[in-house]
């Protein structure tokens, strides 16, 4: 019987978050790091660091943000929905491909009706950036006085989005973070349908693989989330998988039988010997992976979590954009904060911790150094801190300077 503590630990294992990073973070990481998650969801808010620089801060520390932007622009990585937006290794292409050559099936992420409707212009925005080179959405926001053709028919965002989801178009740059879209045929040159593409059947066995590998511990119910696919079979992949050794059944604590991905097999000896040791503390973003899938998170972590910022303000229980704190295995607390950049200040709004968990040395230390470290990366020199938990920063219940790195 595996403890539940264990598994934990095998998730992070699989997450890249089980130990604090050993070195300093080099360029090449993002796309590493990247693909250990196999995705990387995409959000915009920006109260603190965007959610897609936050989960790789987490796992690597302080790394330049503009890495990521880089990546993209590099070709290492490309845009499409894969959990929600995602940034995902470009080499995935054939994964999502499918989804872009039938993109009626995508909801709400394409309007045939409105695709239709504007064929004409969206025809002549195909010319135009055939013709012209890259685009982003803004640059049509305003027609240019005195100007003719192009410049006065002020498209829709919505032909953009329209044609990205159909595959017609692919994100190569982001500007303030803003996507830069750009044909797919001169993005991917040597693409060919007819030759390189995946069936569905195929793309989605290939998905249920890399959704194991990246949770390295799950029940067959988590699979289908991460690549947000539709009643897969697991029952008869896994049993396949089985007899190709690829996962093994593990009983653990509370939660029954889960399966272990093959990655893992070395960690399981010390898993199961009570040796396999959590010893980092992180501020996760609300889209890590560990967290993205509430009812994982409550089921592995018994960490009931929903993100409020889409919540009227008076209805919130915990805050508009509340991280979740991850401490030595355990989602420990959860804390609402704000980065205040032109004065260099992270204000702590309110900071949570979780039932059942005790202040420690041990606790507190972790913290304080994860909100730290989180803060110094985005350019603050100060905490200030407001609603706490009566036990914790007993000494520093207002805030506290932040030690140079």
């Amino acid at each position: 019987m595996l403890s539940l503590s264990a598994a934990r630990c095998l998730h992070l294992a699989a997450q890249g978050l089980l130990k604090k990073p050993r070195r300093r973070a080099r360029p090449d990481d993002i796309l590493r790091v990247i693909r250990q998650m196999s995705l990387l969801q995409i959000d915009t808010i920006n109260i603190v660091a965007r959610s897609p620089y936050l989960v790789l801060f987490s796992r690597l520390g302080a790394y330049p943000q503009t890495w990521l932007d880089d990546a993209l622009s590099r070709g290492d990585l490309m845009e499409y929905w894969a959990h929600e937006a995602c940034f995902l290794p470009r080499s995935d292409f054939a994964l999502v491909r499918h989804r872009m050559l039938a993109p009626e099936n995508m909801g709400w992420k394409y309007r045939k009706t409105w695709m239709e409707e504007n064929i004409d212009e969206i025809e002549l925005l195909m010319a135009h950036i055939a013709q012209s080179g890259p685009v982003r959405s803004a640059d049509f926001a305003h027609p240019a006085k005195g100007s003719s053709g192009w410049w006065e028919w002020k498209p829709h965002k919505r032909h953009l989005e329209g044609l990205f989801t159909a595959g017609k178009l692919m994100v190569v740059e982001r500007r303030n973070f803003q996507r830069v879209y750009d044909l797919t045929s001169r993005v991917m040159p040597d693409w060919d349908d007819t030759r390189d593409a995946l069936s569905q059947a195929q793309a989605e066995e290939i998905m249920l693989q890399n959704s194991a590998r990246s949770l390295g511990i799950f029940r067959a119910q988590w699979l289908a989330d991460y690549y947000r696919l539709r009643q897969p079979n697991t029952r008869e992949v896994l049993a396949r998988w089985q007899a190709e050794n690829r996962v093994v059944p593990v009983d653990v604590e509370t939660l029954g039988t889960l399966w272990l991905h093959s990655d893992l097999f070395d960690l399981l000896p010390a898993a199961q010997a009570g040796r396999l040791n959590a010893t980092h503390s992180a501020v996760l973003s609300p889209f890590d992976p560990v967290v993205w899938d509430r009812k994982r998170a409550e089921q592995l972590f018994n960490f009931s979590y929903r993100l409020e910022c889409y919540t009227p303000a008076p209805k919130r229980q915990y805050g508009y954009f509340v991280l979740p704190l991850l401490h030595h295995g355990r989602l420990a607390g959860r804390m609402d904060c704000k980065m205040h950049r032109q004065r260099g200040e992270l204000e702590i709004i309110s900071l949570w911790l979780e039932e059942g968990e005790t202040v420690s040395g041990a606790l507190e230390q972790g913290l304080k150094r994860a909100i730290d470290d989180f803060a110094r990366w985005q350019g603050a020199t100060r905490v200030r801190a407001g609603l706490l938990p009566p036990e914790l920063f007993i000494h520093q219940r207002g805030g506290w300077e932040i030690d140079a790195a």
